[in-house]
């Protein structure tokens, strides 16, 4: 129990496994391996001749082990962010890892073999009711085709995953999870140095940015080999399956068109100086100042609602603005608390910030917080259960076709922290409230718009450097620097060890690309929270109908039955309009 935040809950991971060396895991695991084998030993060669019903039961197959193997692989991954400094832990995820791949490895003709009928015959067999339901998890598999290697490359390469990328992953989480930011005679782990530049007294703001930045310096040889070695092997594999860019692996697993991209790039970017440096120019002249130093880029006003929030208060002003909008909404979310499904409080080695673990359809999601009573923690718990509930509500599309792409995967996330937001706005008791909650939210948006997009920016740029030659810490940090520089504009001062800050940002190293999704979700959600403000006829169904689809529709069809179309130009105006439109208010205040 914490004095201040109140009790705060974990993980109940028994949900899955009872614990690491349990009897359940090992027989699960023994099982996977059985199933696999069985499987190779039915079906490899023989996808081609098999007619469309007795594929669609192959494949359903397929599906059931890939539940059993992902309720395996979500509970390693669980266990180990609980605490990565622990050796122990991370023995643990590594040797589950292994043995998954060495499991997978022996499914892996199976894609391949699909991917290898020619488009009539399996249209044909695609008449068979078994094999059509299976139709949008066949369409998003068949768009990697002219990608496709060979059977013993593409096998070789899922076998060395776990000690190429896997392994470089590890080492950068373990990394920062051991790191220590000294701070006025405490040693404090990533969340905790990084929530003091949240701090109201700027001498606070300013040693935590010192610290954390020196601490990063130190070991950023360790980052940069890392990221060198991860860009390096991407483009090695980008070559070899003949990908235009280094983007576009990420843009068709998200089954989204480069050009779509690239429109939503261009429009934030020349949107920068009407949002990001107006707003922060307009933030200086708060704070008395012509330049700010970038420790206070997230500084509160002095008007802001400093006070801790307690978890229970956290959970009702969430539960209670997702409820305006939809009981429906709200009751899967309440499933969440009480029940082991979060783990909120900040431990030394947890892993840092948060996130949603969708584990498979046949279990439940789990969240990750780190939470500290800001008024961002409270909105990080709406962002993060709006994930949770589109996980349970997907789930009913089977463990092939429950996940999201990324680009609608983070719509009811930010439109969680939307509906949150405007709650609390309703509450502000005057003029001077409404004024830093509004700031507050503008700030959200840029880190989730402009930051984001920024990032993406950073690592095209990272990506095609890297084709010339190996980057040293300081040619990567000049492309960080010139990127903040562009992004947040002439407010801003940038002390020397800034030009670290990128070495953390886990995205790079996970999953490259992935940030411009965060864009995609906040400008969509902002018009479909405007179709959503106008009243439109319907809303709450379709919104709930669009959630429970899972991935077995495409962005354009999903944003069909709201008007809109993430493919017409005018669609990133409409969304980076309302932060402007936000900007303005704050401007007449």
């Amino acid at each position: 129990m914490n004095a201040v935040l109140g009790d705060l809950p974990t993980w109940n991971l028994a949900d899955l496994y009872s614990s690491p060396a349990g009897p359940d895991l090992q027989a699960d695991l023994k099982l996977a391996a059985e199933e696999a084998d069985a499987f190779a030993k039915a079906y490899e060669g023989r996808i081609a001749a098999l007619d469309g019903a007795t594929l669609g039961a192959a494949i359903a197959q397929y599906e059931a082990l890939q539940d059993r193997m992902g309720r395996i692989g979500s509970y390693a991954s669980l266990y180990y962010a609980q605490d990565q400094a622990d050796p122990e832990r991370g023995r643990f995820a590594q040797d589950v890892s292994e043995r998954l791949t060495d499991i997978g490895t022996r499914l892996v003709f199976f894609r391949l073999e699909i991917n290898k009928l020619d488009d009539a015959d399996l249209a044909e067999k695609q008449k068979a009711p078994a094999l059509a339901k299976y139709g949008p998890w066949l369409r998003d598999l068949r768009v990697f085709r002219p990608h496709q290697l060979s059977d013993e490359m593409e096998k070789a390469l899922h076998e060395k995953h776990v000690v190429g990328r896997a392994a470089w992953s590890r080492l950068f989480d373990e990394t920062i999870a051991r790191l220590r930011y000294p701070f006025r005679g405490e040693m404090l782990g990533e969340p905790q140095i990084l929530d003091k530049l949240l701090d109201k007294d700027p001498q606070v703001r300013r040693e935590a940015a010192k610290s954390f930045g020196k601490v990063q310096g130190d070991n950023i040889a360790i980052f940069s080999l890392v990221t060198n070695t991860l860009a390096k092997d991407k483009e090695i594999e980008d070559r070899w399956r003949r990908y235009p860019r280094p983007q576009s692996a990420m843009n068709l697993t998200n089954v989204v068109e480069d050009e779509v991209v690239d429109a939503l790039a261009s429009a934030v970017k020349a949107a920068y100086p009407r949002l990001a440096h107006r707003y922060y120019r307009l933030k200086a002249r708060w704070f008395g100042v012509d330049k700010m130093p970038y420790w206070d880029r997230n500084a509160p006003l002095p008007e802001h609602d400093d006070r801790t929030i307690p978890w229970n208060e956290a959970e009702k002003i969430v539960l209670d603005a997702y409820n305006a909008f939809s009981p429906e909404l709200a009751s899967v979310g309440r499933r969440f608390f009480g029940t082991g499904w979060i783990d909120a409080p900040a431990r030394p080695g947890k892993s840092p910030g948060a996130f949603a673990h969708p584990t498979v359809p046949s279990a439940h999601p789990y969240l990750l917080l780190n939470y500290q009573g800001k008024v961002r923690d409270v909105m990080t718990l709406a962002h993060e259960l709006g994930h949770g509930v589109h996980q349970v509500l997907s789930a009913r599309q089977g463990a092939l076709m429950a996940d999201t792409p990324l680009t609608l995967a983070e719509t009811a996330s930010v439109f969680g922290e939307m509906l949150t937001f405007q709650s609390l706005l309703k509450t502000a008791p005057d003029k001077n409230a409404r004024k830093a909650m509004l700031a507050g939210k503008v700030e959200d948006m840029l880190n989730t718009v402009v930051r984001q997009i920024a990032f993406y920016d950073f690592e095209s740029r990272l990506h095609l450097e890297r084709r010339k030659g190996e980057l040293t810490p300081d040619a990567i940090g000049e492309l960080w620097l010139a990127v903040q520089r562009e992004s947040l504009g002439p407010a801003f001062t940038f002390d020397d060890e800034y030009k670290y800050y990128w070495s953390y940002i886990g995205h790079f190293i996970h999953s490259p690309f992935y940030v411009y999704a965060y864009a995609f979700g906040d400008c969509l959600v902002n018009s479909l929270y405007a179709a959503y403000q106008s009243g439109q006829a319907g809303f709450e169904g379709k919104y709930l109908d669009m959630l429970k689809a899972g991935g077995v529709k495409r962005h354009k069809e999903l944003l069909a039955p709201f008007g809109l179309d993430a493919t017409d130009p005018a669609f990133w105006g409409k969304g980076l309009g309302v932060i402007s439109g936000f900007v303005d208010e704050l401007e007449k205040l």
